[in-house]
């Protein structure tokens, strides 16, 4: 696996380890990077670790408190081409240039007992068993006509959300970035990743109410990590969600990562 090097913001490296309910994932006390949130003047440039700004601190509340809070902007111009291929693996986001499709290293790190298809050097997953954080419920994923949907990956941070409030002055490689970037990504159940569509936190949030500090954490952790601003509306509602969870911690670097294709 291709590794990049990103400037760890101090105030990020309080982040305790308290970890996220993502199967495979190991607790680790590292808080993710900070590849560099744009400054107006250099919105369109790609992500980078160089000179990147601080964020909040180890908790999410916290972080969220930095966010520019502004309107939404024009949703005018937006597909989901504007973020590259889907599941490109040619992009600099941590996992790219594996050799494996996103889809397949999401579905690797967030599944148990998964089966690789022979041949594949350790990429495409066939089979395996995902305990959904949205709802709670165990399903068997079986890759297939179908089945495949049955688990789907959803986009924590919805890309037609990211264009309207940032995303959409950016160049498209760092909208390629953000795509494929494993912090902004969780395999789900389908039917939940359908009825959310590009709802943000104020208008849905996960049914399975002890998942939803980690998952508002989770936002705000990618609306930091790239600059993105919050309307007034998901600010407020993802303060609520905090206030519920005093201390709850952005998510580490460790519990975002995907694990090494095992051909590789």
């Amino acid at each position: 696996m291709r590794s990049r090097r990103f400037r760890l913001p101090a105030s990020l490296l309080a982040t305790t380890g308290i970890a996220l309910s993502l199967a495979g994932c190991v607790p680790d006390a590292r808080a993710l990077p900070d590849p560099g949130a744009p400054t107006p003047a250099a919105s369109s440039t790609a992500v980078s670790g160089a000179g990147a700004p601080r964020v909040g601190s180890g908790s999410a509340a916290a972080a969220l408190r930095t966010l520019k809070v502004r309107g939404r902007a024009p949703k005018t111009g937006y597909t989901r081409e504007q973020f590259g291929q889907a599941w490109s693996d040619a992009v600099d986001a941590p996992g790219g240039h594996n050799g494996c499709d996103t889809r397949n290293d999401i579905l690797r790190r967030d599944l148990t007992g998964e089966t690789i298809k022979p041949r594949t050097r350790g990429c495409i997953v066939l089979t395996g068993t995902l305990h959904d954080p949205y709802g709670g419920a165990t399903i068997a994923f079986r890759r297939g006509n179908g089945t495949s949907t049955l688990v789907q990956i959803d986009h924590v941070v919805a890309l037609s959300n990211a264009w309207q409030t940032g995303a959409g002055t950016w160049s498209a490689t760092k909208r390629a970035q953000l795509g494929n970037d494993p912090l902004n990504l969780m395999a789900v159940q389908g039917n939940l990743n359908s009825a959310k569509g590009d709802g943000d936190t104020a208008t849905w949030l996960p049914p399975r109410k002890a998942f939803r500090c980690t998952y508002v954490a989770r936002q705000v952790a990618v609306k930091a990590r790239y600059g993105l601003w919050v309307t007034a509306a998901e600010h407020d509602a993802m303060a609520r969600i905090l206030a519920t969870c005093p201390g709850q911690p952005l998510p580490t670097e460790a519990q975002a990562a995907v694990p090494a294709p095992a051909g590789h």
